[in-house]
């Protein structure tokens, strides 16, 4: 069993223990998962791009940073598990699928365009 399966699993149950599927809609869960990418988003919002990186390693913002990422996975695998789709599955064939798109040897050091 992965970790995210894991997760799940544990979601499930502090949601079933509470009562709260009822709150649990893909669209609730959804607009619940933008609001924690939007905290993230703000820890980060005004950072000097140059420096971002070494100031979200130095603590206070390392810490709150870890947080926010925290709830945007719990969120994000909640979404998931409610529309019924293996996140772990789902991600291991998209990186596969990526592979294929963008062989390393021909985008090295280029970000190919959308689409």
């Amino acid at each position: 069993m992965s970790d995210l399966h894991a997760l799940r699993d544990r979601m499930r149950a502090f949601t079933s223990e509470r009562d709260w599927e009822k709150f649990h809609d893909p669209k609730s869960l959804l607009l619940a998962l933008v609001g924690e990418v939007g905290e993230l988003a703000e820890l980060l919002q005004w950072l000097p791009a140059a420096e971002a990186r070494s100031l979200a390693a130095t603590e206070p913002l390392r810490s709150r940073a870890g947080q926010e990422l925290a709830d945007v996975l719990l969120y994000l695998i909640r979404l998931a598990d409610v529309l019924g789709i293996d996140l772990a599955e789902a991600a291991t064939a998209k990186m596969a699928d990526s592979e294929l798109r963008f062989p390393a040897t021909q985008v090295e050091g280029v970000a190919p365009p959308r689409g």
